[in-house]
C-alpha cells in the first residue's frame, strides 16, 4: 500500500484537516443545533412532538435529493466554489431559522436547509481521496469526524448560553442561537473560497517534487480501482453500493435519535431545563466521542480487520443507546450516552474506507453521494420512528430501544461487506 513520506504528510494534514474541520463543526452546529431549541421554540411557537419530529427530520429530505448532482457539480468544478457557494447558502438558512413561527414555516426552511448543505459531506469525503492515499484515508478521515463531537463540545455551551439571552432586544432566545451560528457558517464559507485548493496540481504551498509525488500515488491508486468503464448509473446500481448506502442509512438514523433529542434527555436526567448546565453535561458524551474518532479508524487501520471493528463499535453504541434510557441515575445515564456517541461517532470514518478505497472517477463522486443520500432517509425517518414508539407503546424509553435494534442490525451487516472493486464511471 503506497504512502506519502511522513514530512509531506504532515504538511497537507496541517494545512487541510484543521480547515475542513472547522467547517464540518459549523455544518453539524447548524444541522443539529434545533435539539437545543426544542424546549424553548415549541413554548413559544406551539408546534407540538410530532411536528418538530418532522421538521428535524424533513431536513435530510432536501438533502438527500440533491446530494449526487451536488458532489458531481463540486468534482467538475473543484472545491473552492462550490464548498463556498454551500456553507454560505446553508448560513444564510439557518440563520433565517429565527423567523419559524410556525409549522408551515420551520417545515420550509428545515427542508430548505438540507437543500442547501446538500453535497457537503460527500464532497468532504470525495475531496480527502484527493489529497490523502487509500493508506492514510481512515485517519484523516477520523480526524475529519471529530468535527461532530467538537460541535458538541463547544457548540452545547455557546447554545445553552444564546439560549440564557431570552428577551435580550426583542427576540427569544432560540432566536439568537439560530442567528448567531447561522452567520458563523457564512463567515466560514467566504474564507473557504480563499483558503480551499482544488488539487494537488494546483497547491502553491507544496513544492513541485511534493506535488508529483501525490499525483503519482493517487493517480495509480485510481487506476488500480478498476481499468473498466461504465457509466455513472450502472455504477450507482452496484449491488455494494446499494449495500453500503444501507447500512450507513441504519447507521444515521441511531446517530440522529440521539442527536436531536440528547439535550433535552440530559436536561430530563438532571431534572433542569435547557441551559448553560444542560449544554456543559451534554458535552460530556463528545469528549468521549472525539477521543473514539480518533483512536478507533487508527486501531481499525493497524489491526487490518475494519469490518470487525466498526461492527463491535456499532454493537457499542447500540448498548449505550439502550442503556441512556434503562437508568434513572444521571451519572449513569450520562456515562451510557458516552459509550453511544462514541461509538456512532467513531464507527463512521471507519465506514468510509469501504467506499472510497473501492469508487474511483465520477463514480466516486455519485456513489459516495447515494451513500450519504440514503443515509440521510435515516436522520429522516429516526425523530419520526423514535416519536412514533413512544407513543404506541406509552413509553419514554421504546424510541431508543427501537434505534439501538436498527444500530445491531447495522452491525450485522457490516461483518457482510467484501472488498471488491466498482469500476470506475466515465
Amino acid at each position: 500500500m503506497n504512502k506519502l513520506p511522513a514530512p509531506l504528510l504532515a504538511k497537507i494534514s496541517w494545512r487541510l484537516l484543521p480547515f475542513l474541520l472547522l467547517m464540518y463543526i459549523m455544518a453539524f452546529l447548524d444541522r443539529a443545533n434545533v435539539g437545543f431549541a426544542k424546549v424553548a421554540f415549541q413554548a413559544d411557537t406551539g408546534i407540538s412532538d410530532a411536528a418538530f419530529a418532522f421538521g428535524a427530520g424533513v431536513f435530510f429530505v432536501g438533502y438527500a435529493l440533491l446530494e449526487v448532482p451536488s458532489n458531481l457539480i463540486m468534482h467538475r468544478i473543484g472545491a473552492r466554489i462550490w464548498m463556498c457557494r454551500i456553507m454560505v447558502t446553508w448560513g444564510l438558512v439557518s440563520a433565517a431559522m429565527m423567523f419559524a413561527h410556525n409549522e408551515t414555516t420551520f417545515y420550509v426552511l428545515r427542508f430548505l436547509l438540507g437543500v442547501a448543505e446538500a453535497g457537503f459531506f460527500p464532497g468532504v469525503i470525495l475531496y480527502l481521496t484527493y489529497w490523502f492515499p487509500a493508506a492514510h484515508r481512515a485517519q484523516a478521515m477520523g480526524f475529519f469526524y471529530f468535527g461532530a463531537p467538537l460541535a458538541f463540545i463547544f457548540g452545547s455551551p455557546l447554545s445553552g448560553l444564546l439560549l440564557e439571552l431570552d428577551g435580550m432586544g426583542g427576540w427569544h432566545g432560540w432566536q439568537w442561537l439560530f442567528a448567531v451560528e447561522g452567520l458563523m457558517a457564512v463567515a466560514v464559507g467566504i474564507w473557504a473560497y480563499f483558503y480551499l485548493t482544488n488539487r494537488p496540481a494546483d497547491a502553491a504551498w507544496l513544492t513541485a517534487d511534493e506535488r508529483r509525488q501525490v499525483q503519482d500515488i493517487i493517480a495509480s491508486e485510481e487506476r488500480a480501482k478498476g481499468s473498466h468503464q461504465h457509466s455513472l448509473l450502472a455504477s450507482l446500481c452496484q449491488p455494494r453500493v446499494l449495500y453500503l448506502a444501507l447500512i450507513y442509512l441504519l447507521i444515521q438514523a441511531s446517530v440522529y435519535g440521539v442527536v436531536f433529542y440528547l439535550p433535552s434527555q440530559v436536561a430530563g436526567l438532571l431534572g433542569a431545563k435547557v441551559g448553560l448546565q444542560v449544554g456543559l453535561v451534554s458535552a460530556i458524551p463528545w469528549l468521549c466521542a472525539l477521543l473514539a474518532a480518533w483512536w478507533v479508524p487508527g486501531f481499525a487501520q493497524r489491526s487490518q480487520k475494519p469490518r470487525t471493528v466498526a461492527s463491535v463499535t456499532l454493537l457499542v453504541a447500540a448498548v449505550g443507546m439502550a442503556a441512556s434510557v434503562s437508568f434513572s441515575s444521571p451519572l449513569l445515564g450520562v456515562a451510557a450516552l458516552c459509550f453511544a456517541a462514541a461509538g456512532f461517532i467513531a464507527v463512521q470514518p471507519v465506514f468510509w474506507t469501504f467506499p472510497v478505497n473501492t469508487l474511483a472517477g465520477a463514480a466516486a463522486a455519485g456513489g459516495i453521494a447515494l451513500i450519504n443520500s440514503l443515509g440521510a432517509v435515516g436522520g429522516f425517518v429516526a425523530p419520526i420512528v423514535k416519536n412514533w414508539a413512544e407513543g404506541h407503546f406509552h413509553s419514554p424509553a421504546a424510541g431508543l430501544y427501537l434505534l439501538a435494534g436498527t444500530t445491531v442490525l447495522a452491525a450485522l451487516l457490516v461483518l457482510g461487506i467484501r472488498a471488491r472493486a466498482v469500476p470506475a464511471a466515465q
